[in-house]
């Protein structure tokens, strides 16, 4: 079973994030620069919301309003799901698939240690599950050929 801070240990701690009163525009600048789908939003070093392509699609481009004039707060998620390193990789495809989300937080000790999306998540679950039967090949062969 693969966990958190498995994960983070290869994909890295890179968080990128911007304050509330940013505009949306430099936020989506920073998310292409970074080539990432997702924001956090820290306030004097405190995880307030997260800030996803989703949000910019149907709370700016739908509702007609002008990323360079609105400010991340007004359309930032402040319900923010997070896990803690120590947590499994199954636990977070499973909040990720009850939350509808696809960027989590990892907060240790009240700080934000990385983020992880649903692309990490899912390629560690297809890389344990090629070792799961890699190692099951190497047993059964083992078993057919007597060793």
């Amino acid at each position: 079973m693969r966990y958190v801070s498995d994960l983070l240990k290869t994909k890295g701690y890179d968080v990128w994030s911007v304050t509330p009163r940013e505009c949306v525009y430099d936020a989506l600048k920073l998310m292409s620069d970074k080539n990432v789908g997702a924001l956090l939003i820290m306030d004097d070093g405190k995880l307030v919301g997260i800030f996803s392509e989703r949000d910019y699609a149907r709370k700016i481009v739908l509702k007609g309003k002008f990323s360079r004039e609105t400010p991340v707060k007004d359309i930032m998620s402040t319900k923010v799901a997070y896990v803690r390193p120590e947590q499994t990789i199954d636990a977070c495809m499973a909040l990720m698939s009850e939350k509808r989300i696809r960027h989590l937080p990892v907060m240790d000790d009240n700080q934000v240690v990385g983020i992880i999306s649903i692309g990490d998540v899912v390629k560690a679950i297809i890389s344990e599950q090629k070792f799961e039967i890699k190692q099951l090949e190497t047993y059964v062969t083992g078993l057919l050929h007597g060793r």
